[in-house]
């Protein structure tokens, strides 16, 4: 059993890996920021009040688990590199054996085969330019050189949504995971057991996982 400390635990990929995590029999904590509107949890799930933004809040649920998840979604582009430098600073200070860190990060920041990022195509619609930005940030922080034990996971850079869990999938590192129709795409709920099949058998340690059929 693996004690894992969830951030973004309400949003609709947190819980599904709370659920995910839970449901294998793992100790599981969803972090939220107000607990009366968590969602329902199982009842072997812990809930805490917390911020991925704070470090007081990161250092009380990080200082007994295994591993954090951050699976915090907001608009804008701050908040990504903020979670990503406070997790990393946090966890750099703990004693040793500290927690691994799985970002949940963003499928723009994959590449095209010439090595073009998404977010950098011309096309790349431009209201969520603020946000694969950060998540760009957030990636840089921890190929900075971070001190930390790290997974930054993206999804594919379009199709990507809930969905059915199948249980099935390919993995890869920088560029889409495609299909026989040269599409990527991946539910939620199979990402959900990509980072739990992560943390039970880890296989990306310090660099970027990305999934898809």
């Amino acid at each position: 059993m693996t004690s894992i400390v969830v951030f973004g635990a309400n949003g609709r990929l947190g819980q599904r890996i709370v659920a995910e995590a839970g449901g294998r029999g793992h100790e599981v904590t969803a972090v939220v920021h107000h607990e009366e509107t968590a969602s329902s949890f199982p009842g072997s799930v812990t809930v805490a009040v917390g911020d991925a933004t704070s470090a007081e809040s990161v250092r009380t649920v990080a200082k007994d688990a295994d591993v954090l998840v951050a699976a915090v979604s907001a608009p804008g582009r701050d908040i990504y590199p903020a979670v990503a430098k406070t997790l990393v600073g946090t966890v750099a200070a703990l004693p040793d054996p500290a927690p691994r860190i799985i970002h949940m990060g963003g499928g723009a920041t994959l590449t095209t085969p010439d090595g073009t990022r998404f977010l950098d195509l011309p096309s790349f619609p431009a209201e969520f330019l603020a946000m694969a930005s950060g998540q760009a940030e957030a990636l840089d922080v921890y190929r900075s050189g971070s001190g930390v034990t790290w997974t930054y996971v993206s999804p594919p850079p379009v199709y990507f949504q809930p969905g059915t869990r199948t249980g099935r999938y390919r993995t890869g590192v920088d560029q889409p995971v495609v299909g026989t129709d040269g599409e990527a795409r991946l539910s939620y709920e199979d990402m959900a057991v990509v980072v739990v099949d992560e943390i039970e058998h880890p296989r990306f340690l310090d660099t970027r996982l990305t999934a898809g059929y």
